[in-house]
């Protein structure tokens, strides 16, 4: 007998005013699944992720993680429950070092209080360190923030959303902004820790090389409405997903390995 899913989503739905943001949505995801949740701009896709993390209360629909239900509970109360996130432009305290960074995630999420001064430099050293070494950022731990490129930032919100032990990691365009050997090691990462700590992962992503390398599954959204999901295979062929894709610029190859082409560089 299968698992039942981490994440299940039904019948999600939000609008303002005429526009449906997102309009009847519903999928699942197992704990240990990659699934990439992609569409042109404006398709839905970051009113879906703040849906599931509690920042807005959609209309309709029910959000249910490991059978619970989650609602507009907030990002804190999603995030206690589990839900992990990080974001499209990355943010980290850049007067601490790395490992400050970490351990001031871990105390908040164990209700502790973090100075960085004196005996509170030592809370929970030992785990930061630790998340540090899965996210390859351990060599790194006494640096300053601010000095990070901006590669090893994202690598750094990777071990910050893990210091929460997160359940389901949502990820906002987790390569935005990276130069194309960063982004295929970034993902390399992010997927190796999800798949030893069995978490759940929802990521957003327009680098069509990295979704199709990564996921186990995509999700379409085109207008607020999921249009395709399947493997990466049946959603390279898909007709729906290539009409709404052309208006975009990107084009799914016929090739079997399901590489993208971008008909601006041919």
């Amino acid at each position: 007998m299968s698992a039942p899913p981490l994440l299940v989503a039904t019948g999600l739905a939000k609008a303002w005013g005429g526009v449906r943001a997102v309009d009847d949505v519903s999928f699942t995801i197992a704990a240990g699944e990659i699934v990439a949740l992609i569409g042109p701009n404006g398709a839905g896709k970051s009113t879906c992720f703040n849906l599931i993390n509690g920042q807005l209360r959609p209309d309709a629909g029910r959000v249910l993680l490991s059978g619970r239900d989650i609602i507009g509970a907030g990002p804190a109360r999603a995030f206690r429950a589990g839900v992990g996130r990080t974001f499209q432009i990355a943010a980290t305290f850049a007067s601490m070092t790395v490992r400050e960074n970490v351990q001031t995630a871990l105390a908040a999420a164990r209700g502790q209080i973090m100075r960085p001064w004196g005996a509170g430099r030592n809370i929970a050293r030992d785990d930061a360190m630790q998340l540090l070494a899965l996210a390859g950022m351990a060599a790194q731990a006494e640096r300053p923030a601010a000095e990070l490129a901006y590669g090893d930032v994202k690598r750094l919100e990777v071990a910050v959303a893990l210091a929460g032990a997160p359940r389901l990691l949502l990820m906002d365009e987790p390569t935005a902004g990276m130069a194309p050997a960063d982004r295929a090691d970034l993902m390399r990462t992010a997927v190796a820790v999800a798949r030893k700590q069995n978490i759940g992962v929802l990521f957003t992503e327009h680098d069509m090389d990295a979704v199709f390398a990564h996921a186990d599954r995509i999700l379409v959204l085109d207008h607020g409405r999921l249009i395709a999901s399947g493997a990466p295979a049946d959603v390279r062929d898909n007709a729906a997903v290539r009409a709404a894709y052309l208006g975009d610029g990107v084009l799914f190859a016929a090739t079997s390995g399901g590489r993208p082409e971008d008909p601006k560089s041919s």
